[in-house]
């Protein structure tokens, strides 16, 4: 049984846990008076936020997406940028542009006007309709949260999140993301269509009187203090384990690999994967009230944060196979490792 660390007694944890746990309901509730239903889809954006990572929202047009960016920036107190994505966006659009600027006295200077990148919560609205260059113009933001224009370096304000939505690839005037930023989102999460109690929702709420206003329940040091918790959380020895061999197994050639992976999968996931299901392990946690990761943890997470790791080859998309059934096998086949005893 994971040891809790000695910085914080048995009673501080269980109080800042149930904090924890109390603040996040209070955001589902403030949340759910705009958006109907998707609470994995929710949960999955908050879970990338108290991570400090970046979150991709897959669906078709219509499904909410940009009203869940909008109403989570709106019930936090961070400041909120939106970038909606053309095929005609430049990388200055986004991260900002020197200008020359007259001085009072008349002269000239060259000054660094900031773009819409340098909020706390930045939508990027339909980011496949963007060229792979403007695209990967968000790549050293998102990973090392600074921005680079010419001889300066722009630190960004913490915390700093990535909401993207996109379309998916089957729809005209669409570009696939670069490999390379695909795995910086911590999350892919699919935007599901609603079913029939929820659309009768959705119309009653948009077909009606106004909607409930919305009211801020957390401040950026709350949110930073969470993220901090998260870091805290132990995780044992033969968890950590587990998710390493999923990790593994997500490879062709890599130990414990399954047939569907070894016949239609190019490149499995990277470490960051094995990160990114760790981290997700500790949150989902603490969203419980359990201030310690379990093997179910690491199961629950691993579709939204692998999937969009594993790069199927030739045959596997000529097949049709999903990412998701291949991540449904190996957690089908790899076995969870008995507990150390102490």
């Amino acid at each position: 049984m994971p040891t809790v660390t000695t910085a914080m007694d048995a009673e501080a944890v269980r109080e800042k846990s149930a904090d924890f746990r109390r603040s996040v309901d209070g955001l589902r509730e403030e949340i759910g008076k705009s958006i109907v239903g998707n609470r994995e889809v929710v949960d999955g954006v908050l879970t990338c936020m108290l991570a400090g990572g970046h979150a991709l929202l897959e669906g078709v047009p219509g499904l909410g997406k940009t009203s869940l960016v909008r109403t989570l920036s709106e019930t936090l107190s961070l400041s909120f940028a939106r970038i909606q994505f053309t095929p005609d966006l430049m990388p200055a659009d986004i991260l900002g542009t020197t200008v020359i600027d007259e001085t009072q006295s008349g002269g000239r200077s060259l000054e660094f006007r900031k773009g819409p990148i340098f909020a706390n919560i930045v939508l990027a609205d339909e980011i496949n309709r963007a060229t792979p260059k403007t695209q990967s113009a968000l790549l050293e933001a998102m990973q090392e949260h600074r921005v680079s224009v010419g001889k300066q370096t722009f630190r960004l304000d913490e915390p700093f999140v990535v909401l993207a939505t996109q379309n998916p690839l089957e729809m005209e005037g669409t570009y696939p993301l670069p490999e390379a930023q695909l795995d910086r989102f911590f999350f892919k999460l699919h935007v599901p269509f609603p079913n029939r109690d929820e659309l009768h929702k959705i119309l009653d709420r948009t077909t009606g009187l106004a909607p409930e206003e919305r009211q801020a329940v957390l401040h950026k040091e709350q949110i930073l203090a969470m993220q901090e918790l998260v870091r805290q959380v132990p995780i044992a020895r033969h968890v950590q384990d587990y998710a390493i061999r999923v990790l593994q197994a997500s490879h062709p050639d890599g130990e414990g690999a399954p047939d569907i992976a070894k016949r239609f999968v190019r490149y499995g996931s990277s470490p960051r994967g094995a990160q990114a299901v760790l981290l997700a392990s500790k949150i989902r946690a603490l969203f419980e009230g359990r201030f310690a990761a379990a093997v179910d943890d690491v199961r629950a997470v691993a579709h939204p944060a692998l999937r969009h790791r594993i790069l199927l080859n030739f045959e596997g998309e000529a097949e049709g196979i999903k990412t998701d059934q291949v991540i449904d096998e190996i957690l089908r086949t790899v076995r969870e490792a008995a507990p150390e005893r102490s």
